[in-house]
């Protein structure tokens, strides 16, 4: 059976599911791609028993078969090739493969189909559909917060919380926690299922934020489908946490500062911390922040004051520099809101204007250490 195909397309298809390939596989047949040949169409899949991939491009062919191909040879022989057709030569009965390409040709053993696992189908789902760009950025500010605690199993993934017409992403390690709506969803039920975050960002990392998203998902696994691509994901089966039980439920004590200067102000006065806890004071009046951090056991500290707006009673509390550090690195807004109840109560972290149809809070727990 033979095919031909541009080499950069083939190469672009076995990028986008390079991502699911397992670099110790509990298996060798992880290590392959299985490919699919049907009507003219290629049909690429990788997996690593987690989260699969699976993208499709069009090819001239003059059959149909299914064959495994080692992935890493394959990709390095088309990185290694200019842009230029290539054809496949696929032996049906031993499977061995030879692709001929204008320097030369180049022979391979395939691997049996039957060997491959199964790929979950879209059985009994639910399905809802939403624009990437905004899945993307959803992804984006929550994954950065999964725990990596494999005792804590719920917590080493993001939820996803349906309710209605938007969904919920929830990432949190107990130290901090994420939560991101996004509105706009054609959905009418209420569900939530957790994705473990190397799946999620997969998914970020191979959609187009041009296309529109469609997400099934059933008791075991999530399909995300856009363009000629989709990931599956197989669910993590546990219960997530109540993360509603610690928001503070009002945060009277709002400061309003820059972004960029708070975020810097940071890594200068961060340098002088413990370097166990990272913890830094913040001492918050009329107008006036003050950033302070000591490291006792090598007396070093250092203090800087920064111009704000505050509305509030006065107060001292600590925090991660790293948490503050990092949260504010993903916040995208000139300006950010520090919504406080009380020193040993979490911090609300938001922009200061939420984008059009999202809604965007960031929690950090104080830092309980005598200073």
């Amino acid at each position: 059976m033979k095919f031909d195909i541009s080499s950069s397309e083939l190469l672009s298809g076995l990028v986008i599911c390079s991502g699911s390939l397992s670099s110790n596989p509990v298996l060798p047949i992880l290590e392959d791609y299985l490919f699919t040949l049907e009507d003219n169409v290629l049909t690429i899949a990788a997996t690593n028993l987690e989260t699969t991939i699976i993208t499709k491009v069009d090819v001239m062919a003059d059959g149909n078969m299914t064959v495994c191909v080692p992935a890493k040879i394959l990709l390095d022989t088309l990185k290694a090739l200019p842009n230029q057709p290539i054809s496949f030569n696929i032996d049906e009965e031993n499977l061995d493969i030879k692709i001929t390409s204008s320097y030369g040709e180049y022979k391979l053993t395939g691997n049996d189909p039957a060997d491959f696992p199964e790929i979950p189908t879209e059985d009994e789902v639910s399905t809802f559909t939403s624009k990437s760009s905004a899945i993307v950025q959803a992804i984006n500010n929550t994954s950065f917060a999964v725990s990596n605690d494999e005792l804590r199993l719920a917590m080493t993934g993001v939820l996803m919380q349906l309710d209605y017409n938007k969904i919920i992403f929830v990432a949190t390690d107990a130290q901090k926690l994420v939560k991101h709506s996004v509105a706009g969803i054609n959905s009418e039920f209420s569900d939530a299922f957790i994705v473990p975050k190397k799946s999620i960002l997969q998914v970020k990392n191979v959609m187009s934020s041009d296309d529109d998203v469609t997400i099934s998902y059933n008791n075991k696994n999530v399909f995300f489908t856009f363009g000629e691509t989709k990931v599956i994901a197989r669910l993590i089966d546990a219960k997530y946490p109540d993360y509603n039980a610690v928001i503070p439920a009002s945060s009277p004590n709002v400061l309003t500062i820059s972004r960029s200067d708070f975020q810097n102000s940071l890594r200068r006065i961060a340098i002088y911390a413990n370097k166990t806890t990272n913890q830094v004071v913040l001492n918050i009046a009329e107008s006036s922040l003050t950033i302070s951090a000591q490291d006792l056991d090598f007396a070093n500290e250092a203090t800087e004051q920064l111009s704000c707006k505050y509305n509030g009673e006065p107060i001292t509390i600590s925090f991660s520099a790293k948490f503050l550090i990092e949260m504010l690195g993903i916040l995208q807004s000139d300006e950010v809101e520090l919504q406080l109840d009380g020193p040993s109560r979490a911090g609300i972290l938001v922009p200061s204007e939420q984008e059009e149809g999202q809604d965007l809070l960031m929690l950090v727990m104080p830092v309980m250490v005598a200073y």
